[in-house]
């Protein structure tokens, strides 16, 4: 197959760039050429700007692909401007939404997309626009009956991460573990989540392309390993031989805290991340998430060591903070207690 990537630089993109390429498709990525991708012949490239939107149009109506795969397709606007661009002239269109595009609380557990509602609170805009990228989407698959599939991922991690840990610490929380300072987690990290590991997201990209069964739908990809969120820090600390000190937060207090980085820990991670691929699989019938949580977060220490990492030192200030506050509060509740152990003798 043809097939075009909107994108190709980033940790997810990248890998599906390897699996097509491995396919033996011929790829080509279009983005602003800031980063090479590093394939080189194997891969062509067309530099531009999606952002300038007649020049990305124009340039795209005058191509024809089997497949495009739009990676950075982000708000309702981007959705008008790539079904404006690839309509007549692309036998599919696979565009990446997000599971955080889900309305919470889910009506399924473990989520099924058939039985949920999209978004509607401006409170997260990451996923408030995202529901709203679909719902243009959704309405042009049923006016015009566009090859459109939505493919939503959930919280993926691989090398190259940079989105790693409640407060996005990655390389910081390697750091602290080592040095033995706690670590943040919201809530008091026994909501269930299924962590997704990029090989296995991209490898679901290759098996729906040019697929006719998919088009018209859609399809969240994540790993079905039961998890704890407590269990990113703990197996990230056996495979360092340290048991980490973890400290727990509320996620509404850490949203006050740190909106930009804890609004989605709020609104999304509070809630039960489980999810059934049994649609996934009703098209891609061998398709299974086979990287866990232990062989994933394996591969990204390999590549911290592999690779000079820096702690991001305002995160670390940040997290030490916030462990200062956890100490004066539980200090406060233990004497709170006392007082009221002397009052009942």
């Amino acid at each position: 197959m043809n097939v075009l990537i909107l994108g190709g630089t980033g940790v997810i993109s990248r890998e599906i760039v390897r699996q097509f390429v491995s396919a033996r498709h011929d790829v080509t990525v279009f983005n602003r050429g800031n980063r090479d991708p590093g394939f080189g012949q194997a891969v062509s490239r067309i530099v531009g700007d999606r952002s300038r939107r007649s020049e990305f149009e124009d340039a795209m109506r005058r191509t024809r692909y089997d497949v495009v795969i739009d990676m950075i397709c982000f708000t309702a606007d981007d959705a008008r401007s790539t079904i404006r661009a690839f309509s007549g002239n692309a036998g599919q269109v696979i565009v990446t939404s997000s599971v955080a595009a889900y309305k919470r609380p889910y009506r399924s557990v473990p989520t099924i997309e058939d039985q949920e509602a999209l978004w509607d609170d401006p409170g997260f805009p990451y996923a408030f626009h995202k529901a709203a990228m679909e719902r243009v989407l959704w309405e042009s698959i049923r006016q015009d009956h566009l090859p459109i599939t939505v493919i939503r991922p959930s919280l993926t991690y691989g090398p190259g991460a940079m989105n790693i840990g409640v407060l996005r610490q990655n390389y910081g929380i390697v750091d602290r573990i080592r040095r033995g300072k706690p670590l943040v987690m919201f809530g008091d990290g026994t909501t269930p989540w299924s962590f997704t590991f990029v090989p296995d997201l991209a490898k679901a990209y290759v098996g729906i392309a040019g697929n006719p069964h998919t088009f018209g739908q859609d399809f969240h990809v994540t790993s079905e390993e039961r998890c704890l969120w407590n269990d990113l820090y703990l197996e990230f600390g056996h495979l360092l031989g340290r048991t980490p000190e973890i400290v727990h937060l509320p996620s509404e207090l850490l949203r006050i805290a740190a909106p930009d980085l804890c609004t989605h820990l709020y609104f999304e991670k509070s809630h039960s991340g489980l999810f059934d691929n049994t649609k996934l699989r009703s098209v891609i019938p061998d398709f299974r998430a086979d990287v866990s949580l232990r062989d994933g977060l394996r591969a990204i220490l390999n590549w911290y060591e592999s690779e000079a990492h820096e702690v991001d030192r305002q995160k670390d200030d940040l997290e030490d903070r916030l462990v200062a506050l956890h100490g004066a509060f539980s200090a406060q509740m233990a004497a709170i207690a006392a007082g009221n152990a002397q009052e009942t003798k």
